[in-house]
């Protein structure tokens, strides 16, 4: 009888140590199953969300499908189920494991934007405003508390002092956040370029370069150019002339600029007409780039004065103002074609 008994505790042992193992096999199984969205998605992980609750957001998208052993996940894999809160991608080579191992480890989405060189403060707000899971928190502020807020404190005008360059960012982050690095960014740039420039080029200060750093960058978008650019104008500057460049203009010419600079617009006086005062701007006019930062600070060696647009996505540049006329007939000639 007693034999009996053990036998049959030993089968009931047997029984429930092979259920255990299969359950244990089906919960394996329920985290190494993929997911079912065919492309990439975002998930948000809120604060005070629930394992569970997160299982049932996941089924609701349609990322996993509901199982029953899912629910066993904390006993057995408990790393996979401390939360942290934030914004992530979920891909279809994932698992669930992948993806829980993913929430466990906090490594965010990085969302990307690029703020393009050549542009103005308020091309950047547009762009800023339109950027995916990024606060608005400049919406409602002037340029001078914008750069008050990114610790540019006395600066009226933040034209020019925003590096260009693709900034990474995970949701949540406050505009602010992104125009402060991009100030510190370009003024790291900045104080370094101005340390080792040209010791002869007619500039007084960082910000005169940065001025002459747009007006390179309007100018040409040819890397190989600017520093001949940068040349042409300094040589006028230490002669004395006038800048003459027609990115100035139409600066001054704000939402009055239809696409075309006339002849009145050339006389008309403005603080940004090269053709009417002698000297630089007031301010930039544009956001440069690190290589017209460094095109300012160290120009090219050149006896050019002037330069007009070859046809062909580059320039023409003269030592005379005769040379000069022949190539804009060069160029109308082109144009005519």
């Amino acid at each position: 009888m007693l034999k009996k008994l053990l036998i049959a505790c030993l089968l009931l042992s047997l029984i429930i140590a092979g259920g255990l193992v299969w359950s244990y096999q089906q919960v394996k199984s329920s985290l190494d199953l993929p997911v079912q969205t065919p492309e990439n998605v975002l998930i948000t992980v809120k604060s005070g969300t629930s394992f569970r609750g997160l299982l049932n957001h996941l089924a609701e998208e349609k990322i996993i499908r509901p199982s029953t052993w899912t629910r066993w996940i904390p006993r057995l894999e408990p790393e996979l189920v401390r939360l942290k809160t934030g914004t992530y991608q979920i891909t279809p080579v994932m698992t669930l494991r992948d993806v829980l191992a993913l929430i466990a480890s906090g490594r965010e989405h990085q969302f990307a934007i690029t703020l393009i060189e050549g542009d103005r403060f308020i091309d950047w707000q547009t762009q800023l405003t339109q950027a995916p899971y990024l606060k608005h928190a400049s919406k409602t502020m002037s340029e001078a508390e914008i750069a008050k807020a990114i610790g540019a404190s006395g600066i009226e005008k933040l034209e020019g002092y925003l590096l260009p360059e693709t900034y990474h960012y995970t949701a949540g982050t406050s505009d602010i956040e992104l125009m402060r690095r991009a100030y510190q960014a370009m003024m790291s740039l900045l104080d370094e370029a101005w340390q080792t420039r040209d010791q002869n080029i007619p500039l007084k200060s960082p910000y005169e370069a940065l001025i002459m750093a747009s007006i390179i960058e309007k100018e040409t978008a040819v890397d190989d150019e600017r520093g001949v650019v940068s040349s042409v104008f300094m040589n006028r500057l230490n002669k004395g002339m006038r800048l003459q460049t027609d990115p100035t203009v139409i600066y001054g010419l704000g939402e009055s600029y239809d696409g075309n600079i006339r002849k009145r617009d050339l006389r008309t006086p403005t603080p940004y007409n090269t053709y009417t005062i002698f000297g630089l701007p007031p301010t930039p006019i544009a956001m440069p780039s690190k290589a017209s930062v460094l095109a300012a600070v160290k120009p090219a060696e050149s006896s050019y004065y002037y330069f007009v647009a070859d046809g062909k996505g580059g320039h023409k540049f003269s030592k005379t103002l005769t040379e000069h006329n022949r190539a804009v007939r060069d160029y109308l000639r082109t144009l005519s074609k």
